[in-house]
């Protein structure tokens, strides 16, 4: 499973670069979300 950071701003929830949302302590989140891997192609059977 892969992670990664995206910023959040903490008043209206819209998305913001990760830079600019650690800049802005107080009004800005950085989340860590975890994003699943792909599941492996299904094989055919008959």
């Amino acid at each position: 499973m892969v992670t990664r950071k995206i910023g959040r701003d903490a008043e209206t929830g819209q998305f913001k670069p990760v830079r600019q949302a650690e800049k802005d302590k107080k009004g800005s989140i950085v989340e860590t979300i975890k994003i699943p891997s792909k599941p492996a192609p299904a094989k055919n059977r008959k």
